[in-house]
This record gives structure tokens, sequence and C-alpha cells, in this order.
């Protein structure tokens, strides 16, 4: 990808990304989703390094196997989101929604797991 490229992508709106991740683009490293909605999205291993997704909605969303090192899934909307196959360590799920979210070999390391668990189970 050519520096013009990265630098143009850079400056790109919300919406910008929204519409790029629902083209079925796959390549959104650094990206700004914050408060996107992604729901049913298929970003199976979609790179999602450093993204954005504060506040995203995310319900239903198939990320498996992506790469979300780095990600801020701060307060997300997950509802029952695949995340089999994901690395999630070092990525921010704080106040994230979890429900029925699918954890499926998932690397977890570095999370409280009894929060999670009870995130996951809706309680």
């Amino acid at each position: 990808m050519s520096e013009k490229h990265e630098e143009n992508r850079r400056n790109w709106s919300v919406q910008q990304w929204t519409d790029y991740a629902k083209a079925g683009n796959m390549d959104l490293e650094g990206a700004n989703l914050e408060g996107a909605d992604l729901v049913w999205q298929d970003l199976e291993g979609a790179n999602l390094k450093g993204a954005n997704l504060k506040n995203a909605n995310l319900d239903g969303a198939n990320l498996e196997r992506a790469n979300l090192d780095g990600a801020n899934l701060d307060g997300a909307f997950l509802y029952g989101a695949d995340f089999t196959s994901v690395i999630l360590k070092g990525v921010n799920l704080d106040g994230a929604r979890l429900y029925g979210a699918h954890l499926k070999d998932a690397n977890l390391e570095g999370h409280d797991l009894d929060d999670l668990r009870r995130r996951v189970a809706g309680f």
C-alpha cells in the first residue's frame, strides 16, 4: 500500500471506514470505527489491529480469526458475536457487552475470566 494511500486512510471519517468494512474489505488496521453499525457483518479474518471500535455495534458479527491486536472494544455491543480463535490479549474489553458471544479457542490472557463469564452469560 502506498504511503499516500495510508495518509488518506488516516483521515477517513467513521462513515468512510464503515462503508469500507461493509463492502467486504478486510484491511481495517487502525480504522476509526467508533460507534459504527456493523451488525451481522462478516469480518472473518479481518485485520483490525489497533482499530477503534469503542461503542461500535457488532451484534452477531463474525470475527472468527480476526486480528484484534491492540483494538479498543470499550463499550462495544457484541451480543452473539463470534470470536472463535481470536487473540484477545491486549484488547480493551472494558464495558463491552458480550452476552452470548462465542469465545471458543479465543486467547483471553490478561482478562478477568470471572468478569468475562458473567458478561457472556448476561448477568
